[in-house]
């Protein structure tokens, strides 16, 4: 078999605990709205996850992700009744399968200044633990203004960004500009659909586009954004190579003329956050790893991956993890997720 070979990708934004939540129970009522989705759906499964579901969650995302290509996850997690330790269960997760995480806590005011004050506390315990991490915010439109500054002060102290959703919806069309404006270099701003053109920012703007599609918020443009812009799933899983042609073909959409290398551009962009993963290499079923070919090949997946020099993958099986262990635990946590809801 003829093959190639790449970098490891990186899965720029992601909500590993969502890999549970596939076949799960109806919420109470059809959203109609953005906002709706979040009370419904994802606050609602926010509020069920404890840490073991948040554990076996996480090796099934990263392993789901080392099977497409994807080395490197920076994830954004919230679960308002178990916040202390979830970054460690979450991080010691992916290393266990062979991928890297950077992990980062959503801070909220949704559940009260207690809530608030343990999500800081646990960016915060995570990064001085030695935890890679950023400091994370829900979204600007669900914290009050004293909360976003204590956490930008956190991150500055720490010597970290903040990786914050800004602008997905309507809803947060204003807070997400006013605080996009307050962007250091090191920040990752995710989806910023509603930010006006011409908004003066500061580090990497993270597009989502299957993610943006299914909850209808409507199309980014982040060509707008300028070289700054990095490929994520926003929890649908880490396949890049999927998310890759699902940018281009909408990019297409919008302008005929565009090509495949603008796409890639964003998915190359995320060694920019993870460096390292530019150094593991991913031995393909394909032979030509171009843009061009892989905007319109699919079917492309990994046989072979090397991270730090171990291989992870041998001919399409993990080798640090049971996939078949990893995968039924998983479903059984997600039993007790859906009882729950």
């Amino acid at each position: 078999m003829t093959t190639g070979t790449t970098p490891g990708f990186v899965c720029s934004h992601h909500h590993l605990y969502s890999a549970l939540v596939r076949g799960m129970p109806a919420p109470p009522q059809t959203p109609t709205n953005f906002l709706e989705i979040l009370e419904q759906v994802w606050w609602r499964v926010d509020a069920a996850l404890d840490l073991e579901m948040l554990e076996w969650s996480a090796k099934l995302g990263a392993l789901e992700a080392l099977k497409s290509g994807t080395t490197a996850i920076v994830d954004h997690h919230e679960s308002p009744n178990a916040i202390e330790g979830s970054l460690s269960v979450i991080a010691d997760a992916c290393a266990e399968v062979g991928v890297r995480a950077i992990c980062s806590y959503g801070i909220t005011d949704r559940h009260g200044p207690d809530g608030a004050t343990a999500g800081l506390a646990e960016n915060e315990r995570f990064i001085k633990d030695g935890g890679r991490g950023m400091v994370g915010i829900h979204a600007a439109f669900t914290c009050e203004q004293s909360t976003i500054d204590a956490t930008v002060g956190l991150a500055e102290d720490l010597d970290v960004g903040v990786h914050v959703h800004v602008a997905e919806g309507f809803t947060d069309a204003g807070s997400g500009a006013a605080l996009a404006r307050r962007s250091k270099e090191n920040w990752l701003l995710v989806h910023g659909v509603h930010l006006p053109d011409g908004l003066s920012f500061a580090g990497m703007m993270a597009h989502n586009p299957r993610s943006n599609m299914n909850n209808s918020v409507g199309y980014a443009d982040p060509k707008r954004f300028g070289g700054r812009v990095v490929l994520g799933t926003d929890g649908i899983g880490a396949d890049m190579l999927d998310e890759f042609r699902l940018a281009f073909v909408k990019l297409r959409e919008d302008n005929v003329t565009s090509t495949p290398q603008t796409p890639w551009n964003w998915l190359e962009n995320g060694w920019m956050l993870v460096p390292e993963a530019e150094s593991d290499e991913v031995t393909w079923n394909y032979p030509i790893m171009d843009p061009w070919h892989l905007a319109y090949t699919t079917g492309v997946h990994p046989l072979d991956i090397t991270v730090d020099g171990k291989k992870v993958l041998d001919n399409g099986v993990t080798t640090k993890v049971d996939e078949a262990e990893v995968r039924a635990k998983a479903a059984e946590q997600a039993k007790r997720l859906f009882a729950k809801l």
